[in-house]
């Protein structure tokens, strides 16, 4: 997962500046996506008894959380972290506890009115997600609602994983003029089963970040994923080095964001790319 481990980069690199090469220890372990091993990766964690950890994306978070409360746990790359960690409030900044971080979440009115920008006469918009990742309906659900003010269509398209992708995306594109993409995990796993169904159907793809749309989209309101864990290393290094409580820590969100666009997808589509955006590169 591209965009992830930019985050993970970003993070380290940022944590080395402070210390140097040999002043900070990481143990750093990928869990591929399923829930079970994050669980069994944080309770080593715990019995090691870490200084802090970096909880990578959703499932890695709510599994550190259920692990301890103790331990500081420093998110990255979380959409929202109401929703991700079961609050009461989804627009929490700062979270108590033992936990903070930072979020990917680009603004989804924003994202909204990019689909408008490029797609004008565009009447239905498939919202295409990962039904297992509450993040995602989030952003979809939230999107929708900026959409139907402008008085368009949307339908949902959710696929559980990785098995039933290019079967609901086909039924994404037969129904769509236009299809968005959340910031889904699930989703920038398998860009090249949904850029197989969606381009040769003719039917461009919105994303919710630039790893995404490299793989399947024409356009993303995107942030940089190594930026965002650089912001991470300097929490981090607030609570190593100057004893500051996560909970008391606002949750950061990314520093800058960038309208960008696939500029391969867009010249098989045929479509002519609005001013002020920028190509992804690769």
């Amino acid at each position: 997962h591209d965009a992830l481990d930019a985050a993970t980069r970003g993070f380290k690199a940022a944590l080395v500046e402070a210390f140097g090469e040999d002043g900070v220890k990481f143990d750093e372990q990928n869990a591929g996506g399923e829930y079970n091993n994050c669980a069994t990766i944080v309770d080593g964690f715990v019995s090691e008894n870490v200084d802090l950890m970096l909880a990578n994306a959703t499932y890695s978070l709510q599994a550190a959380q259920s692990a301890t409360a103790d331990i500081p746990i420093l998110g990255t790359a979380i959409t929202n972290y109401g929703i991700a960690l079961g609050l009461d409030s989804t627009e929490d900044k700062v979270l108590g506890g033992n936990i903070s971080g930072t979020s990917d979440l680009a603004d989804l009115s924003k994202q909204a009115d990019m689909i408008t920008e490029w797609f004008p006469d565009a009447q239905k918009v498939g919202l295409l997600f990962c039904s297992a990742e509450p993040n995602s309906r989030y952003q979809i659900e939230e999107v929708a609602k900026y959409l139907s003010a402008k008085g368009i269509e949307t339908k949902e398209f959710a696929f559980t994983d990785t098995n039933d992708v290019a079967s609901v995306t086909q039924s994404a594109a037969d129904y769509s003029d236009v299809v968005y993409v959340p910031t889904d995990n699930t989703a920038a796993s398998n860009t090249e089963a949904i850029s197989n169904v969606l381009v040769p159907a003719g039917v461009p793809a919105i994303c919710g970040e630039e790893g995404i749309c490299k793989g399947c989209g024409v356009a993303a309101l995107s942030i940089d994923y190594y930026e965002l864990g650089e912001k991470t290393g300097e929490m981090a290094y607030d609570i190593l080095v100057n004893g500051a409580n996560p909970g008391d820590m606002e949750v950061q969100a990314a520093p800058t964001f960038t309208k960008m666009y696939n500029k391969a997808n867009c010249e098989k589509l045929g479509i002519t790319i609005p001013d002020d955006y920028t190509a992804i590169e690769g």
